[in-house]
């Protein structure tokens, strides 16, 4: 989809409006799971895509033995810091919260009108009916949480290869030693591979782990994208910068800026409601990691539309 001047003047308009609310309100007032303290300098280019984030909504039931339970985190509190990161694009994933209900990603994806894709959480029981009504909504990948559950690994091969297919992505988030335990099988998916939170690479190893060599071999073979997303969950070294997972995210984009992606986990689900991270920081952090605007712009806005097909 063309990214026109009318919408990028719409979206320049929302990014104003959110940041004198910002002004008038307070960070975390006006912006909710968050903990945002400054709006943030980096610019982003126009059409840019937060490729990783969640909606909750207590009328969807969670899936019984959920281990994740966030209070309500609608689209409208989500616009915000859209609005605020100057943002236009995204990508709503199921979270584990639901198991293989899709029902609230469905409902964000009616809400966004077009400028959305979705990321499912589904099982061998989907008919090839229901897998064209998720393509036809905005459905562009499918997920595996293997740190909080929601799909089963035995189905990883053959719903791959039925994605596949609609040319969607296979969405993995694992712990690094599992990552290192799955790579025969990473290797070997027909679909597109897509590793969630730079891989959980372990700290203090970081790019001496073999769950970055692991990341690195992936990559290496031309069908794997990375999100850089989520620096707060493996690291040691701690807020504002996450130095330690900063140094694995700068090595992934020195070595293969063309396949990565930025998401902003929001509303950060893994931390608590008092201690949510600074969005506005960490999405300044991306110019560290990434120091030339054109790389920039691949990781924001080329790669995403490449891959989710905006």
């Amino acid at each position: 989809m063309t990214f026109t001047r009318r919408r990028f003047l719409h979206a320049s308009a929302q990014a104003s409006a959110a940041l004198c609310l910002f002004n008038t309100l307070g960070a975390q007032a006006a912006t909710p799971f968050s903990g945002i303290q400054t709006a943030p300098t980096l610019k982003a280019p126009a059409g840019s895509v937060d490729c990783h984030m969640h909606l909750y909504d207590d009328r969807y039931p969670a899936a019984p033995g959920s281990k994740l339970l966030p209070p309500n985190a609608s689209l409208d509190d989500y616009r915000q810091l859209q609005a605020l990161l100057g943002l236009q694009r995204l990508v709503i994933v199921t979270p584990s919260t639901y198991g293989t209900n899709n029902g609230c990603l469905l409902d964000g994806l009616a809400r966004c009108g077009g400028q959305a894709r979705g990321v499912a959480v589904i099982d061998r029981q989907i008919t090839d009916v229901q897998l064209q009504e998720l393509h036809q909504a905005g459905v562009r990948g499918i997920r595996f949480n293997l740190s909080y559950g929601g799909a089963d690994l035995a189905d990883l091969e053959p719903l791959a290869a039925r994605v596949n297919e609609l040319g969607w992505n296979v969405q993995v988030v694992a712990p690094g030693n599992q990552l290192v335990e799955l790579e025969s099988r990473l290797q070997r998916l027909p679909a597109r591979l897509v590793i969630d939170h730079l891989g959980h690479v372990p700290q203090p190893e970081g790019v001496q782990s073999a769950a970055f060599a692991v990341l690195g071999r992936l990559l290496d073979g031309e069908r794997t994208w990375v999100k850089l997303s989520g620096p707060y969950i493996r690291t040691r070294s701690g807020p504002p910068d996450y130095a330690d997972v900063g140094a694995v995210a700068g090595e992934l984009v020195r070595r293969h800026p063309e396949r990565l992606l930025w998401g902003s986990d929001w509303p950060h689900p893994t931390m608590p409601a008092d201690n949510k991270p600074d969005d506005g920081h960490i999405f300044d952090l991306l110019a560290e990691w990434a120091p030339d605007d054109q790389t920039r712009t691949a990781i924001l806005r080329d790669n995403p539309v490449s891959l989710y097909g905006f």
